[in-house]
This record gives C-alpha cells, structure tokens and sequence, in this order.
C-alpha cells in the first residue's frame, strides 16, 4: 500500500498540474510536468526499495508479522519490492493519462493488468507449483506489462502529453507543486493502515472474533459502493484542471453540482439496497446465527452516512484538480484521521462494541460538514465568475477571494 501511495502522489500532483496547463494552452509546461513524474517513478521506486529490502524483517514485525508467516510474507514481498517501479510508474501514468482525457486507456491498462494477474496466479502457483513466490511474480509481472502498455503509448506520442528526454531532469518548482498537492492522497492511503489499526483494536477488545469478521465482511461489502464513488470523482478531476487552467468557471460549478448529485444519489441507492438485503449479503459470507446477529445491527449502523460519503470525496479531488493542497490536505486527514480515530477511541468506552460501528457514520457526518464549508467557498467564486472576461487566471480569482 505505501508503494503504491508514492504512484499515487505522483499521479494526483502531475494529473492536476497537467490538466490545468493544458487547459491553459501551457503546454510546454505539461511536459515538463510529465517528464518529471517519468523521472520521479524510478527514483522514487529505488528510494523505497533498498531501506525495504534491507530491513524487510523488521518492518514485518512491527506490522505484526508472526514467525509461521514471516517467511511466506519475505519470500512474497522481496518480489514485490523489487518490482516496486512498476507499481509507482504504473498508478502515476494511469492518473496522468486520465488528466489528458484518455480514460478508456488508463481503464484498459488496469484492466490488463488486473486480467493478466488472474490467469498468473494460479499457473504459476500451481501449474510450476512456485507457491508464494509464484504470486509474487505473477503480480509483478502483471503490472509490468501494464506500465509498459502506458510507456509506450506516452514514447508514441499519441496523446496530448508528448514525452520529450530532455523533460526528465526534475524540476525542483514542479517537484513541489507535485508533492504538495499529491501528499493529501498520500496520507488518505497510509492513514487507512494506522486507522485500521485503532479499529481492530477496539474490535477486538469490545467485540472479539465475531465482530472483527463482521468488520471485514462490511468493508467488502461498502467497497461495492465506495469504488464507483471514486470513480465519479476520478472523472471529475480532469474537468475542473482544465478548465480551471481555461478560466471557464462556471463549467467546473456545473460539473461539481452533477457530481455531487450523483455520488448522493448512488450513495443512497446503495445503502437502500444494502438495507433491503442484510441477511442475504451477510450469508454469502458465513451462515452462522451469531455472526449474522452481530452483522445485521453493525451494518444498520455502520453504513449509515454511505449518503454523505461522495461529497468528502468530490471535495478533496475538486481541491487536489485546482492545486489548492492545504485544504486537499485537511479533507484527506479528516474523516479518518481526525474524526474516526478519536471517535474510535472515544465512543466504545461509552458504548462498547455499538461505539466501534457509530464512529463510522459520525465521523462521515463530521466530515461531510467540513467539506461541505470548505467547497461552497470556491463553488460560489466560480458561480459568481462563470466566464474567463477580464478576471485574469484562475489562481489570481482564487486569491482575490481571499481562497489559497
């Protein structure tokens, strides 16, 4: 997961900068941009990798690696970390291409990606009898050939980012603006890790076995409905850059208020549908009356602002797509950092294990607020300049309302 939030640091930062220079005609710009996320992946990669290879064991113990496990997860993860460029350049160049409006490829490359890994798997598993090793390998070569199908459609110059060499040398004022507004999706991925480890915690200790294989199995079930969300917001990104960078304010107002409808409306659906079928998904997983007690009442619970979710989602991309990173920033920590964390603490000394499943809708609730604030700051801004006459860029309307 940190490896791949290093892709996805690149990949947000330079989709943002990219889109919003194309839609500024800059496009000597977006190839210096994209020439850096090139250069960056493999630097990068060889920074993570070497400490990781060097203090595997380590690291695994403190992620609780037991000593039956720890030989299968080194001869897993040597593999993986070795291959890690691909892992970063890959998530990098599938946010970039999607920036330039080409999302049915960035679609295909992970589907290969992802199609390929399924056929790997178990021929080299089973078939060669290569076990964990033959796992590894199988996803690193899958996600091989992934990025080599968005290298060479970049070296092709097929897209609106043409890949010039003499681009690769970093440039440290881009290096910046990358990371700053990338570092938002960067904490977004690894604070999921520090949060789960609060709430297995508490689950644990409040709930046992039970209420922890309920927990896994809601987190399954949410993801049918949290994925598309993101997928809508993906969308998003690449409209509001650019035309943020064409100073057409009043399409990036449109386009978030159709956003925003849809990811509540589909949020709604969704829990609708999860609600008119609990005992039914829940038996999918396991037909025990214990566990389906515990998952009917988590659920009615936990999912309960699935609702409000799409907004915070909106807002962080609609911040991360403008370059603003401080309150990107904030929208990435507050759900899971500054309102589940506490909340998961806080609640189940009170409540017990019905605390552990109400932090969830309380802290959606708490963050759909604060995104709320955050983006109908700028929305007005854009609603009351829907035009590109005479107000300058984007950055200064941005500044003169007092919003950096």
């Amino acid at each position: 997961m940190v490896i791949m939030a290093f892709g996805v640091v690149l990949g947000t930062g330079g989709s943002s900068i990219i889109s919003r220079a194309l839609g500024a005609k800059e496009l000597e710009k977006a190839e210096r941009t994209l020439g850096s996320v090139f250069s960056l992946s493999l630097i990068l990669s060889i920074l993570i990798s070497i400490p990781c290879l060097l203090f595997l064991d380590f690291i695994l113990g403190i992620f609780g690696a037991t000593p039956g496990i720890m030989p299968y997860a080194v001869e897993y993860l040597e593999y993986i970390i070795m291959g890690a460029v691909f892992f970063v350049f890959g998530v990098a160049v599938q946010n970039i291409v999607r920036a330039e409006g080409n999302a049915r490829l960035a679609m295909n490359a992970m589907l290969i990606g992802a199609g390929l890994n399924i056929l790997l798997d178990p021929l080299l598993m089973f078939g060669f009898g290569m076990g964990v090793q033959g796992a590894a390998i199988a996803t690193v070569l899958s996600q091989a050939v992934s990025s080599v199908w968005l290298l060479q459609y970049c070296l092709k110059g097929k897209g609106a980012v043409h890949f010039k060499s003499r681009y690769l040398k970093p440039e440290l004022k881009i290096v910046k603006e990358i990371g700053s507004i990338g570092v938002g999706s960067f904490v977004m991925q690894v604070s999921a890790s520090v949060m789960m480890i609060f709430v297995y915690n508490a689950l644990a200790t409040y709930g046992g076995d039970v209420a922890i294989a309920v927990f896994g199995t809601i987190i399954k079930v949410n993801s049918f409905i949290f994925l598309p969300l993101l997928g809508m917001a993906f969308g998003l990104q690449p409209i509001v850059g650019y035309n943020f960078g064409a100073k057409q304010f009043g399409r990036i107002a449109e386009a978030v208020k159709l956003n925003i409808i849809a990811t509540m409306t589909f949020g709604t659906f969704g829990l609708r549908m999860i609600y008119l079928f609990t005992g039914q998904i829940l038996g999918i997983f396991s037909a025990d009356p214990e566990y389906l007690d515990v998952g009917i009442h988590a659920v009615k619970i936990m999912l309960l602002g699935m609702p409000l979710i799409g907004l915070n989602i909106v807002s962080m991309t609609v911040f991360q797509a403008l370059g603003k990173a401080r309150p990107s920033f904030l929208l990435s920590l507050s759900r899971q950092v500054l309102f589940l964390i506490p909340l998961v603490v806080i609640l189940p000394r009170f409540y017990e294990l019905d605390g552990v499943w109400a932090a969830y809708p309380i802290s959606d609730l708490l963050s759909f607020l604060l995104s709320g604030y955050l983006l109908l700051r700028v929305y007005r801004i854009f609603k009351e300049h829907p035009g590109s006459s005479g107000i300058g860029t984007g950055k200064e309307l941005a500044a003169s309302r007092g919003f950096e």
